[in-house]
């Protein structure tokens, strides 16, 4: 699929090659190539083999997320507005070969390290995803998103990066009140169902979302367009390969670093420190001080595993668009979109801590792994996206 402007992947239309190809932007593909092999060397060298292979591994996630234009937030969108659930389908696939791995290998089929990304449901999920499902349509990105659009040289995403890091400090530092609301224990559904039967009720049910959103293109009378790929390099990508190589991915993130891929923690993180080194202690706030915030905010981001996946995400993204010949568009910040992204960018980086994850770390990862709260997730993250989309004419989108 192409790139247009109001997709996850926008990009501006380079000038044809001579072969009616865009032409490879050399400086964009050179400053990536060189940043991805210095930086793989310098976190294999300085932190460890293990964490340089997951520098790779989120490029590679980055790289494949730009070339399928892969956006869970247009996917909805496009859904709802147009009836095109070709990119929604494509998400219920990617949960569906994931998860194909992740449920047995996180019940006692795989490495005594691993766990899955199963978490409390309760007011704070509830609230959480909603405020992002809604921010996510006004910042017009999610996490995943925010960066691989990034990394094509969108620089509107600069903006919403920004207020999403500042939504996710706030959020560190609300989200012990959030959990003191009524809530439960995090439910795993392998554990009542076993694995098999946590399977077959997840497969019935992201079918069931397959089927439904194709009946709605029927009654929509969207007509898809003839599917068109190009090269492996230079992209595009049809929505299969791109969620074939994210399940991918994810497993292999799964197996080496012990969790599955996530992206929301490493805002909050590198909010964090970017708010000690202006002087304010963020180790007085309960959040910090859990054993994982403590270890975080004391060593260096290149070892944080989100960190450094999400720094792979940008540069994989930015190679990807530099082949394609996409890289960077014009600048469209009017005050309309600059306030979008601003609030969209707090939304989603307030919601994601309350909710444990955006559409990677609770979606597909909570799905994935057989936790009740990722579906809990996903239906009050779609209904702030319903909300969202109203919102959208008021900024001055367009769709």
């Amino acid at each position: 699929m192409s790139l247009t402007a109001t997709d996850q992947g926008a990009a501006a239309i380079a000038a044809p090659d001579g072969k009616g190809r865009a032409v490879i932007d050399r400086p964009a593909v050179w400053f990536a190539g060189l940043l991805l092999l210095l930086l793989t060397l310098f976190i294999g060298a300085e932190v460890s083999v293990r964490m340089a292979t997951l520098f790779v591994i989120g490029a590679g996630l980055g790289f494949a997320l730009l070339h399928g234009a892969f956006g869970f937030t247009a996917g909805w969108r496009n859904l709802v507005t147009r009836g095109d659930g070709r990119g929604f389908r494509a998400q219920l696939l990617v949960i569906a070969l994931a998860m194909l791995a992740f449920i047995p290998l996180i019940n006692g089929y795989g490495p005594d390290h691993i766990i899955g990304a199963i978490a409390p449901v309760g007011t704070s999920l509830i609230v959480g995803s909603f405020l992002f499902g809604l921010g996510m349509q006004l910042g017009n990105g999610c996490g995943s998103g925010t960066l691989f659009t990034l990394g094509g040289g969108s620089a509107r995403m600069a903006v919403t990066l920004a207020f999403f890091i500042i939504g996710s400090v706030i959020g560190s530092m609300h989200l012990p009140w959030w959990l003191a609301r009524p809530g439960y224990d995090p439910v795993n559904l392998a554990a009542y169902l076993s694995v098999p039967g946590a399977l077959v009720l997840q497969a019935a049910l992201l079918g069931g979302l397959a089927f439904w959103s194709l009946r709605h293109e029927i009654s929509r009378g969207f007509a898809a367009p003839a599917a068109r790929a190009g090269g492996y390099l230079r992209g595009p990508w049809p929505f299969l390969w791109a969620a074939i190589a994210l399940a991918v991915l994810d497993v292999a993130t799964l197996l080496i670093a012990g969790h599955p891929w996530t992206i929301t923690y490493g805002f909050a993180l590198w909010g964090a420190k970017g708010a000690q080194a202006l002087g304010i202690d963020m180790s007085g706030f309960a959040f910090w001080q859990w054993a994982k915030g403590h270890t975080a905010l004391e060593n260096s981001v290149f070892a944080d595993v989100t960190s450094v996946m999400n720094i792979g995400l940008i540069l994989g993204a930015m190679l990807a668009a530099g082949l394609a010949g996409s890289f960077a568009k014009p600048l469209n910040l009017t005050p309309r979109f600059f306030a979008a992204a601003v609030i969209g960018g707090l939304l989603m980086g307030y919601g994601a801590r309350l909710a444990f994850g955006c559409n990677i770390g609770a979606f597909l990862g909570g799905i994935a792994s057989g936790s009740l709260h990722g579906w809990i997730w996903f239906v009050f993250a779609f209904a702030g996206t319903l909300a969202g989309i109203r919102l959208r004419p008021v900024f001055g989108f367009r769709d």
